[in-house]
């Protein structure tokens, strides 16, 4: 493997299925909506017909949710076991790391904060409760974009400089924009799909262990 300087690189991760084992927000949608919309806008936007935008915004506003209520929820999602390792290692190393969600940034921080990870730089959309309802706001939204909600990619190079080394570690549609950025790229699921389609290099992975592992060769 190429030594790699860890003093020009910026590892960037997604948040749902890469460091967290599931899907956050799917996961709260059968337990605290009050009907099926979300069912159809899911499937709309899994064909493509709608973008995250559209799609999180209906499905908010189909749920009932109190703050000690989603809490209680967070408290049961798990994280890939060799995330914080992973953190570790990079921050031994002074390397900087920063998570790109299109979740919401009161889902993350609670989360990293049950699982005892505090001081990570965090781009999400934004979050707030009003009564028993969830209020979303979207400040990384490219108006001129309906894929994603968040623009990953803004906020990708906003962080890095022209001799940056981009390390991007995703799996969804919605880092398939940014991860084009990026000198390496760990990609599964449709993110991998789609940078094999397109013949670009990429390292699979299935869970962040193979990507540690890789790490603790290169520096």
């Amino acid at each position: 493997m190429k030594i790699i300087n860890p003093d020009k690189c910026v590892v960037f991760f997604d948040f749902d299925n890469t460091i967290a084992t599931c899907d956050v927000f799917d996961s709260m949608l059968p337990v605290f909506s009050r009907n099926n919309i979300w069912v159809k806008l899911e499937k709309a936007w899994e064909a493509g017909k709608i973008g995250s935008y559209k799609c999180l915004k209906g499905q908010l506003s189909g749920m009932v949710i109190t703050n000690p209520a989603l809490d209680s929820h967070l408290s049961s999602i798990k994280l890939d076991p060799y995330f914080k390792k992973l953190v570790k290692a990079l921050s031994s190393k002074k390397i900087k790391v920063i998570i790109l969600s299109d979740n919401f940034d009161y889902i993350l921080k609670r989360i990293l904060h049950i699982h005892g990870i505090r001081g990570l730089k965090i781009y999400a959309n934004k979050l707030h409760f009003r009564s028993n309802r969830l209020v979303a706001l979207f400040p990384y939204r490219n108006q001129k974009c309906e894929i994603c909600a968040h623009c990953k990619t803004k906020n990708l190079l906003a962080n890095v400089s022209g001799d940056s080394k981009i390390i991007y570690i995703g799996d969804g549609r919605t880092d398939i924009c940014p991860a084009q950025y990026a000198d390496i790229v760990f990609a599964k699921d449709s993110l991998l799909k789609h940078f094999q389609d397109k013949k670009l290099a990429c390292f699979a992975y299935k869970s962040l262990k193979d990507i540690y592992a890789y790490f603790k060769g290169v520096f």
